[in-house]
């Protein structure tokens, strides 16, 4: 196994670069360590944190089987809301994906303003600009590590699912496909429907000092903090791609599509969205939403506390349904991943293969039936990546079936691709 760490793959983007495309760069040096995260304030356990004055921020890493030569290249993108995380997060180590015969690329990319944010003419949607350039990358020195650079499937979890269906968007409409460089397929986990207005991203803007990426951050913090009405009141997500919906997958792209059956436990547990108790709180919650009033009362029926039906809906409103529906527009093999505690990314440690150490993600110590299951999303990946298909077709379960009839029922109708346009409340710190 040959493991390459910290390439830089374009120039820092700050100084007179911040908020502007990404510029190429070769690298050199060692390449020894995962290069320095992008500006955040999120402290992810066995990662490294950001520190105001790391500004290399825009590097990759590969792994390669020894002596590997035309092998199938995965490169993934992580999640994270468009706001935090960075390659260098344990449970996305290349290596059970390599010793699988694929060559694995992992990178970083601008984040929360810096990636996000609006500022007015500078581009938007820096962070997908950097993917795109990680993306040219990899087509023009992975031959180097063994990789092939007419075979890269593009992966990613949540934000990075998101982000992987808008690289194949951008590379097919470059020529297509069989372009030089496309990506040739795509594996998208637990794809959430949040894509943002221009003038969303204005109203966010309104409240940040962008003056240093450390103050943008600690006022990005500021506004998440003060949302205390409408939908952000419950999920103050404030970055994302400015666009009118997620893309549709490319024709000729085949896809392999994954969501979890209780994705948004994870945020409650970690105390990142409103909690919802009460009756009340329950019908405040689908005001706020403007949901339609028979699938908040449908799913209350369905389950049994106030708490309980708002975790189900709003994971299944803003991922769940959202990746279902992708699945089924292409025709395209979707797994539920069920094994509990079946939350947001606990399908990543059994994708990579990286459960020693995850206990809290996947509920606990992994025993033999983990490694089993792991193995075998494992292989679903590889043999992804390598051909196009997982070895099943339809919809496979991760975990164990669970009856999702009644609450997919609800949904029929129902318009999802509705950007993110709501208002902000702001801090008193900054408004222009």
């Amino acid at each position: 196994m040959d493991v390459f760490l910290g390439i830089r793959y374009a120039e820092p983007p700050f100084g007179p670069r911040r908020f502007a495309p990404p510029v190429r760069v070769d690298h050199s040096g060692d390449c020894l360590e995962f290069g320095p995260i992008p500006p955040q304030s999120a402290r992810l356990p066995g990662a490294p944190v950001w520190r105001p004055g790391d500004e290399d921020v825009l590097s990759l890493n590969v792994w390669a089987p020894r002596a590997a030569e035309g092998c199938p290249v995965l490169l993934f993108l992580h999640g994270g809301a468009y706001t935090f995380g960075s390659s260098a997060q344990p449970d996305y180590d290349g290596t059970a994906l390599a010793r699988a015969g694929l060559v694995v690329v992992t990178c970083n990319y601008r984040l929360g303003f810096e990636g996000f944010g609006h500022v007015e003419g500078r581009p938007a949607n820096r962070g997908l600009l950097d993917q795109r350039a990680a993306l040219e990358w990899v087509r023009d020195e992975i031959a180097a590590f063994g990789g092939d650079p007419g075979n890269i499937t593009v992966a990613g979890q949540s934000a990075g699912a998101a982000s992987a269906l808008f690289l194949a968007t951008a590379t097919a409409a470059d020529g297509g496909p069989a372009a030089a460089g496309a990506v040739r397929r795509v594996i998208a986990h637990s794809v959430p429907n949040r894509c943002c207005t221009e003038g969303f991203a204005r109203r966010v803007a309104r409240w940040i000092d962008p003056s240093t990426p450390e103050s943008a951050v600690a006022s990005a913090d500021a506004v998440a903090r003060a949302q205390r009405s409408g939908p952000l009141g419950y999920d103050p997500v404030l970055f994302g791609p400015v666009a009118d919906r997620l893309p549709a997958l490319p024709a000729g792209v085949p896809a392999l599509l994954a969501h979890t059956t209780a994705e948004y436990r994870l945020f409650d547990r970690v105390g990142t969205i409103a909690p919802v108790r009460t009756e009340a709180e329950y019908a405040a919650f689908g005001r706020a939403f403007a949901l339609p009033p028979h699938v908040v009362a449908g799913y209350r029926e369905l389950f049994p506390t106030a708490s309980d039906a708002y975790l189900a809906l709003l994971g299944d409103f803003v991922i769940a349904e959202p990746t279902t529906r992708l699945a089924e527009a292409h025709d395209a093999p979707l797994a539920r991943f069920s094994r509990p505690p079946a939350w947001h990314a606990s399908d990543v440690p059994f994708a990579f293969g990286t459960l020693a150490g995850a206990d809290f993600m996947v509920g606990g110590p992994p025993g033999p039936a983990e490694r089993a299951l792991s193995r075998r999303v494992v292989a679903s990946w590889a043999r992804f990546a390598r051909a196009g298909d997982p070895g099943w077709t339809g919809v496979r379960w991760w975990g164990g079936e669970v009856d999702v009839s009644a609450t997919r029922a609800l949904w029929r109708g129902v318009d999802l691709d509705v950007p993110v346009d709501h208002d902000v409340d702001g801090t008193g710190r900054r408004r222009g």
